[in-house]
């Protein structure tokens, strides 16, 4: 029953959520500077991950497909699928989840523990448009970037593993990445970007605006908006798969 309230207040809150700004050139404000908190100081950890992950997916395989038989260009093609349907779009949300998860609970949690919320409602404002509403645009718009650049820094880190180390030809490899390219997977791995981007934002928020106590209970709940958002990512990616590509 206690999951069932959580849900029902989850969705009270989106109501709430998706009202028209009060005043739009405050929420432009809100909407660039989440932009940057949440987007572009993400970029750093994203590219460093894609790129070393597209690598280590390229030397795995080039070492386990190590038979005269199996052609060449698999490894690329491997490297490319990889990368498209499941590291860019939900590995990357995942880590997402935990770094940009925290930081909204934590710093709308600190503002429910400090009675700032409580001051917003007095002067009239609805304070969960106003705080959550910029990160949520603001994530659902960004984050696909976000996501085209983990893709090209995966494929591209795998190109450099093979140069690096000799397992494979740049050759074999790039014919590999244009090997049955489908510009639906791009689509797909978008989508799901979108839809997760969407969770990070709203998830972090609703543990954050319903936090009670002090500065532990805030922590408390940070930790149990990234283990939230996490599990939410897991199922959501688990059904869209099996509706757009089942």
């Amino acid at each position: 029953m206690n999951y069932i309230e959580h849900v029902g207040k989850f969705f009270i809150m989106l109501k709430e959520v998706f009202k028209k700004p009060q005043k739009w050139n405050v929420f432009r404000e809100s909407f660039f500077r989440e932009v940057e908190d949440l987007g572009v100081k993400s970029l750093g950890i994203v590219a460093f991950i894609s790129f070393f992950v597209g690598g280590v997916i390229a030397i795995q395989t080039a070492l386990n497909v190590d038979n005269p038989l199996i052609p060449k260009y698999l490894v690329g093609f491997a490297t490319k699928r990889s990368m498209i349907l499941e590291f860019a779009p939900t590995f990357a949300s995942v880590i997402l989840a935990g770094k940009v998860g925290s930081f909204i609970t934590s710093s709308i949690g600190t503002m429910r523990v400090t009675e700032q919320i409580d001051a917003l409602e007095v002067m009239g404002i609805n304070s969960l448009n106003y705080l959550v509403l910029p990160k949520v645009i603001a994530a659902v718009l960004f984050y696909p970037l976000i996501v085209i650049i983990a893709m090209f820094l995966g494929i591209f880190g795998g190109w450099i593993a093979g140069a690096l180390t000799g397992l494979f030809f740049s050759v074999d490899y790039i014919v590999g990445i244009q090997l049955d390219f489908d510009p639906f997977l791009v689509q797909y791995a978008l989508i799901k970007s979108v839809m997760f981007a969407f969770l990070i934002a709203t998830i972090p928020s609703y543990h954050g605006y319903y936090v009670k106590g002090g500065a532990l209970e805030v922590g408390r709940a940070s930790t149990q908006a990234v283990v939230w958002t996490s599990v939410a990512i897991i199922l959501v990616n688990y059904l869209l798969t099996q509706m757009l590509l089942g």
